[in-house]
């Protein structure tokens, strides 16, 4: 019997575990040592024991920076508000009182609604985390911190869709991306705010650039040529080039007799469609992104083979509408229906 215990007795070899606590619960958990990851079995919170707080020394000059630039562009833009009502009013007013008031309006309409939304996108807050119990076993309920990982620079629990903001200092929920122009991260809280900004900063750049050519047509200076175009002749090729160059030549011979006012007009003109390109393209990203129900960070994130959804109904979804347009609209199969009974 002595030799048959000794038979059936093995040796076996026993990775080195150690032991841990969870982060959002505080059980005590034992994992082997080469896990630098692992997720709690109880509350699902994720620890990354290599994630340590990045030093951040140029935080606050960052923010005063950007705060200085916000500052700045807001100036400029009631710049260039003043300075187009002071060139285009008192002209549209001289052709007729109906004109003048309507276009006041208008302005007053574009002017409020680009302010207001650009106040409201730089100055509010971007979208702060959820806040939820977390360290206690007793407090922290099964499965309640499922895929939250741990800020240590914010020191709390970080949602799966939230994004720790160098910039800001914070983590910011449903974070897009961290706009200079602004001096704030687009978030959760504001980026309704920022695309309503853009639609308007689009539509008043537009009507900037329509009005600067309709008054600046009316106080232009007459076109003097110094060869009357109906003497030129040639080529139907030479020819088109020769009258370009005579009207090109005869526009900045006029251009130099302006007033301050066509001055004005000019720089409003070339200004508002340079400006207008630029937010159309960010407009049309934005927009694209929020069709296929993603932020701009969320797309850098999404792995090549994963399926979207994309449809119109996440654009009526943030700005506020959860129903779809056809829901508001009479089908045919219920006049039908109707009709029969």
């Amino acid at each position: 019997m002595a030799d048959s215990d000794d038979k059936d007795q093995f040796v076996a070899t026993v990775s080195e575990d150690h032991e841990t606590t969870c982060w959002g619960c505080g059980l005590r958990l034992i994992l082997p040592s080469y896990a630098p990851i692992f997720k709690c079995g109880w509350c699902g919170a994720v620890t990354n024991q290599n994630d340590k707080k990045r030093e951040n020394k140029w935080f606050w000059w960052k923010r005063l920076r950007d705060r200085c630039f916000v500052c700045v562009l807001l100036g400029f833009m009631l710049l260039v508000i003043g300075g187009g009502l002071w060139a285009v009013l008192p002209i549209l007013f001289a052709n007729g009182l109906f004109a003048g008031v309507l276009h006041s309006f208008i302005a007053a309409v574009l002017s409020l609604s680009t302010l207001s939304t650009f106040v409201l996108a730089s100055f509010g807050c971007a979208g702060t985390p959820p806040i939820i119990d977390w360290g206690s076993y007793p407090a922290v309920g099964k499965g309640h911190l499922e895929n939250y990982t741990f800020c240590h620079d914010c020191s709390k629990p970080k949602s799966p869709r939230s994004h720790h903001c160098r910039s800001c200092g914070i983590c910011i929920l449903d974070m897009d991306h961290h706009c200079p122009f602004i001096g704030n991260c687009v978030g959760a809280a504001n980026h309704r705010h920022f695309i309503l900004f853009l639609i308007s900063a689009v539509t008043s750049m537009l009507y900037v650039a329509f009005m600067s050519v309709y008054v600046g047509s009316l106080i232009w200076p007459p076109l003097t040529y110094k060869h009357p175009l109906g003497s030129l002749s040639g080529v139907n090729s030479d020819l088109a080039w020769r009258t370009l160059r005579e009207i090109f030549l005869a526009l900045l011979n006029s251009a130099l007799l302006l007033s301050s006012r066509g001055l004005v007009l000019m720089y409003l003109f070339f200004a508002s469609i340079s400006v207008q390109i630029g937010l159309s393209v960010l407009l049309w990203q934005q927009l694209s992104y929020i069709y296929e129900g993603k932020t701009y960070l969320s797309h850098l994130r999404t792995a090549p083979d994963e399926v979207v959804e994309k449809d119109c109904k996440n654009i009526l979804r943030f700005f506020g509408c959860p129903y779809s347009v056809s829901r508001f609209l009479p089908s045919v199969s219920d006049s039908q229906k109707r009709h029969k009974k």
